[in-house]
């Protein structure tokens, strides 16, 4: 729980993006296969709308189906990297921040569309990933920053990046949406400007659940290697960007996918590309820019995994230095520190909680805020203090698509901040989970131990090595924090054996909380 697209990487969630008006059967209406009399209306009223639709592509110079205006396009953009900046804390070092936002500007001016509102940023995630939204805006991850070993490799994902808004993809994804929607019958209804997108607009994040073909991310790729090119960077290093997300996720547990259905090549395939126009250009790379040095100095101290600054779980509680504040986990239940809130759900997938921060200025005005929402039935509140801590809660019931939901919503009032926990089961559960719920409402508690709240993260840490050594020797002398096989890719290191000169940069990592966080 922090205080607080595209996708190169990471396959997001498959989610319907853009939905449009359906204007069903109506009482006094006549439908539309009532009458032929109306149909030809509707064709040429939909053909109409399909020939003024079309856009000449930026990158390809050709025809596009598109139902979004640059305008609209940028508009959504900013609104979706407005919320992500809200809902994503951004990595708090400046300097990386301008040296990330230097590279991609310099990227973009030379692209097909330079004069979109460009902005580059870090994000403070763990997980590698890079993800554009339309119309200018890229984020990339600190956890995909740890894993690379190169300035090249940085703009290389950058560019990709920059291909994805360039060549218009989430805008050709939208417009496929909204014809999809448009071919559902004649009683659709073409809305212009942004209204066929209102959800969407509404949730600048739903850009991110945005999903682009096979051929997309293959022409992002080119235009990344071409973009990278253009500005002197050795493509070579692209490859290799590919292979340590290959053993990243193999690393993790993830097991391979067949290709076809995969929302991104495979990895291998990624490689061979490259390869491929590499051999087409003999004896790139020779002369041109790696800037390794500095990188690894850009990313010197960066933390590395999770930041146990923004909460991390120790022996069934979960802490919150920053915040000072703890509670306690239901034993078994699977649980998840998401960027707004802490939730949990109970092994039989029946019952689950979540604790987030409440926007209200006292536990009083946030339960009235909760109890006004629509659909929902609430009991007297009962003002109590938890552990010292004044607090208020209430049962409720709320109807859902399941069914009916009763639960406990609690309000505390800590250190100037108001709490939100909502603890909910099905109603024919709620009696047998009620003591685990009062359990977690009660464990709420000031945090005070200093091992708490001193906690750091670890930290990348960039070293030089003092003579030559095989990066097993490497290892060893290091004392790193993580294990072999991670320090292994995080410094891109294929042979274990082979003797490393003297003078080389390596990362490891140094620092970081136990207990499971």
């Amino acid at each position: 729980m922090g205080k607080g697209a595209c996708d190169m990487t990471k396959k997001w969630p498959a989610k319907e993006a853009c939905r449009t008006r359906l204007l069903g059967n109506r009482p006094g209406r006549k439908s539309a296969g009532a009458t032929g009399v109306r149909t030809m209306p509707c064709l040429l009223i939909l053909l109409a709308g399909l020939l003024g639709a079309c856009a000449v592509n930026p990158v390809t110079g050709e025809r596009q189906l598109a139902f979004i205006s640059e305008s609209q396009e940028i508009a959504l953009g900013q609104q979706g990297a407005a919320e992500v900046r809200q809902s994503m804390a951004l990595v708090q070092d400046q300097a990386l921040q301008d040296y990330v936002e230097r590279l991609g500007l310099k990227l973009a001016a030379a692209s097909e569309r330079p004069d979109l509102p460009w902005s580059f940023a870090v994000v403070d995630d763990p997980v590698p990933n890079a993800f554009a939204l339309p119309g200018g805006p890229v984020f990339v991850t600190r956890g995909l920053l740890t894993l690379m070993d190169s300035e090249a490799e940085l703009v290389s994902v950058l560019g990709h990046e920059i291909g994805h808004i360039t060549a218009r993809h989430s805008v050709a994804q939208m417009s496929r949406a909204q014809l999809a929607q448009l071919g559902l019958g004649l009683g659709t209804i073409f809305v212009p400007e942004v209204r066929p997108y209102g959800e969407l607009a509404s949730s600048g994040l739903s850009l991110l659940l945005l999903k682009y073909g096979r051929d997309a991310e293959r022409q992002a790729d080119t235009l990344g290697f071409k973009y990278a090119q253009s500005q002197g960077y050795d493509t070579r290093e692209m490859a290799d960007v590919f292979a340590a997300l290959q053993q990243s996720a193999e690393l993790a547990g993830q097991s391979a996918i067949p290709n076809w259905m995969a929302s991104h090549p495979a990895p291998q395939e990624r490689i061979e590309a490259v390869q491929r126009r590499l051999a087409e250009q003999s004896g790139h790379g020779l002369d041109s820019t790696v800037g390794r040095a500095d990188f690894l100095g850009q990313i010197d101290g960066l933390a590395y995994g999770e930041n146990p600054r923004q909460g991390f779980f120790r022996e069934g509680v979960f802490y919150h230095p920053e915040l000072r504040f703890r509670f306690q986990l239901p034993e078994g239940w699977q649980r998840q520190n998401l960027a707004q809130a802490v939730v949990g759900l109970s092994p039989q997938q029946n019952a689950a909680f979540q604790f987030s921060l409440a926007t209200a200025p006292s536990a009083e005005q946030a339960f009235r805020q909760f109890a006004s929402q629509q659909g929902l039935q609430v009991g007297r509140p009962d003002a109590t203090e938890v552990n010292g801590i004044p607090a208020m809660s209430a049962v409720f019931q709320a109807q859902t698509q399941q069914g009916i939901t009763t639960g406990i919503a609690t309000f505390y009032e800590l250190e100037q901040r108001v709490y939100q926990l909502v603890t909910y089961a099905r109603i024919d559960s709620f009696d047998s989970y009620r003591p685990t719920f009062e359990a977690i409402i009660e464990s709420f508690a000031a945090v005070d131990d200093p091992d708490i709240l001193e906690v750091q993260p670890a930290t990348v840490e960039i070293v030089e090595l003092p003579r030559a050594m095989s990066f097993n020797e490497f290892v060893r002398w290091s004392d790193s924090t993580i294990n072999a096989d991670q320090l292994a890719l995080i410094n891109q290191i294929q042979s274990r054996s082979d003797i490393i000169p003297a003078g080389t940069l390596l990362k490891q990592v140094k620092g970081g909380v136990g207990g499971g966080a």
